[in-house]
């Protein structure tokens, strides 16, 4: 599918470039907060204004109840990651949502031996 608009499609479509734009207020990056693909976010619990945000950021935080990737936030919402980003970081700049790192080598979720469990698993069949 084309991103490019074409003569008799809606200017908003889901596929046109105006979309997007439109979404994040002609930013392309969130002002205060760097986020990346792999970065988790969450929803914090608390009073949302729903008449201060965009429809899209609601969806966020309805998505976001447990911690979830930028990447499978945009994926399960169906728009790109660089307006999720945009959109997350106002989130975030508000209050309503937090982010981290993602998990490293230096902080790995699960240990070594559990890996080597798995390894061994599928090695199995």
């Amino acid at each position: 599918m084309s991103d490019r608009h074409t003569p008799g499609s809606a200017p908003d479509s889901p596929g046109s470039p105006v979309r997007p734009y439109v979404m994040t207020e002609g930013r392309e990056g969130a002002d205060t907060v760097q986020l990346d693909m792999i970065s988790v976010v969450i929803a914090v619990r608390g009073e949302v204004d729903e008449f201060s945000l965009e429809p899209e950021q609601l969806a966020i935080l309805d998505l976001c109840h447990r911690p979830l990737s930028v990447a499978e936030v945009s994926a399960r919402l169906d728009i790109p990651v660089a307006v999720v980003k945009v959109l997350m970081g106002d989130l975030i700049a508000r209050g309503h949502m937090l982010a981290r790192a993602p998990y490293t080598i230096q902080h790995p979720v699960v240990g070594r031996d559990v890996l080597q469990a798995v390894l061994d698993g599928i090695q199995r069949l």
